[in-house]
C-alpha cells in the first residue's frame, strides 16, 4: 500500500507534458498490444482501443475482455499502471480548468484577443457601459480594476487586475491591439482634482504604450481639459455639467430627455449610427437625399452639425456621417 501511495504522490509532481505523453504511449501501445496477444477477441485496433479506454477510465463494460493467460496478465499491469496514469492525468485536467477559472475571476489572465473595447474603471456607469456594448455589437470587453474578483461574470468580458498606470497593466490587457479605451472618472475619489489627476496618469500611459488606439476619457472638470493637450486623448466626457445641463433643457423643452436617452441607447427606437461615403456622393446634397430615401436622416460630419446649411458642399472622402434610424434602416443603408 505504501508503494502505490509514493507512486501515486510522485506521479503528481511529474511535468504535465510529461504525463500526457506518458498516458497516450501507454494507451497506443496497450492498444496494439492487447490486439497482438489476443486477435480473436479484439479483431481490430478498434476493438483493443475501446477496451483499453474502457478498463483505464471505468471498470469496464464486460463486453471485450481477455481470455488468454498472457492476455489476462497483461490486464493486470494495466489495471496496476494505467489506472494510476490516467487517474492523475483526469484529476491534472480538472485542476487545469479549475485554475483557469479561478486565475480568469481573479483577473491574472492575460488577453490576447483583438478589436476589443478596454474600460478602465469599475462603477455603475462602467457596468452601464458594459451592458450596451453587449447589446449593440459582438466587441469583446476588457475591463481594467484592482478589485479582488471580476466584477462581471460573462463570457465576452474579460478582467484585468492592476493598475491602470502600470505599463504590465497595458500588456495583460492587450491595449496595443484594442479598438478603444474608455477611462471612467474614480468614484471613490471625492475631489475633482486628484480624480481628473488619475485620469490623466491613466492617459499618459495608454499614449506611451499604445498611442493610436482611440481613447475617450470622463473629466469632472472641464477646466481640467487643458492639462491633457500632451496626452492623445480622442474624446472628453463631462460627466456631471452634461448631467447638469441635460437637467436644465428638461425644465424648458419638456421631454427632450427621452430623446436624449433614445439616441444614446442601441436598446430601442431610433439610435445614431457612423456611415461610410458613397462614391456617387459628390455634396453633401447628394448624400442627404439619397439616406433620406433610404429612411436615415443625415445630420452631421464629425462634429459638424451644421450639415443642412452646406448641403451643396463638396464631400470629402474621409468625411465622417452620423445618421439616425432605426437598426433596420442602417443594416440597409451600410450595404
Amino acid at each position: 500500500m505504501y508503494f502505490f501511495r509514493s507512486l501515486f504522490l510522485k506521479l503528481l509532481k511529474v511535468n504535465n507534458w510529461v504525463l500526457i505523453s506518458a498516458s497516450f504511449t501507454l494507451i497506443l501501445f496497450s492498444t496494439i498490444m492487447v490486439t497482438f496477444l489476443e486477435p480473436e477477441t479484439f479483431p481490430t485496433l478498434f476493438e483493443g482501443f475501446w477496451w483499453v479506454m474502457t478498463t483505464v477510465t471505468t471498470v469496464g463494460y464486460g463486453d471485450y475482455y481477455p481470455v488468454t493467460v498472457l492476455g489476462r496478465s497483461y490486464a493486470v499491469i494495466l489495471y496496476l499502471i494505467g489506472i494510476g496514469l490516467i487517474g492523475v492525468l483526469i484529476g491534472k485536467i480538472v485542476e487545469w480548468f479549475a485554475d483557469f477559472r479561478k486565475k480568469r475571476e481573479e483577473g491574472k489572465m492575460e488577453y490576447r484577443g483583438k478589436n476589443h473595447i478596454v474600460i478602465i474603471g469599475w462603477s455603475k456607469k462602467a457596468k452601464f457601459a458594459v451592458e450596451e456594448i453587449m447589446e449593440s455589437s459582438d466587441t469583446n470587453v476588457v475591463v481594467i480594476d484592482q478589485l479582488e474578483r471580476a466584477p462581471l461574470l460573462n463570457e465576452r468580458v474579460h478582467y484585468i487586475q492592476g493598475n491602470a498606470t502600470k505599463e504590465l497593466t497595458m500588456k495583460m490587457s492587450n491595449v496595443q491591439h484594442a479598438k478603444a479605451v474608455l477611462i471612467f472618472s474614480d468614484d471613490t475619489i471625492k475631489e475633482p482634482e486628484l480624480a481628473d489627476g488619475k485620469t490623466l496618469l491613466i492617459a499618459s500611459t495608454i499614449e506611451s504604450y499604445a498611442p493610436k488606439v482611440h481613447t475617450t476619457v470622463e473629466i469632472l472638470d472641464e477646466e481640467h481639459i487643458k492639462n491633457f493637450t500632451h496626452v492623445n486623448v480622442d474624446e472628453f466626457v463631462l460627466s456631471h455639467e452634461t448631467i447638469s445641463r441635460l437637467s436644465v433643457r428638461s425644465v424648458f423643452m419638456n421631454g427632450v430627455t427621452s430623446i436624449y436617452s433614445q439616441l444614446m441607447s442601441h436598446t430601442h427606437g431610433d439610435d445614431l449610427f457612423q456611415v461610410g461615403v458613397r462614391q456617387n456622393w459628390n455634396t453633401y446634397r447628394d448624400a442627404f437625399e439619397a439616406l433620406l430615401q433610404e429612411g436615415a436622416t443625415l445630420i452631421a460630419d464629425g462634429d459638424e452639425l451644421n450639415i443642412n446649411r452646406r448641403l451643396d458642399e463638396p464631400i470629402r472622402d474621409d468625411a465622417k456621417l452620423f445618421v439616425i434610424c432605426d437598426k433596420e434602416t442602417y443594416q440597409q443603408v451600410k450595404k
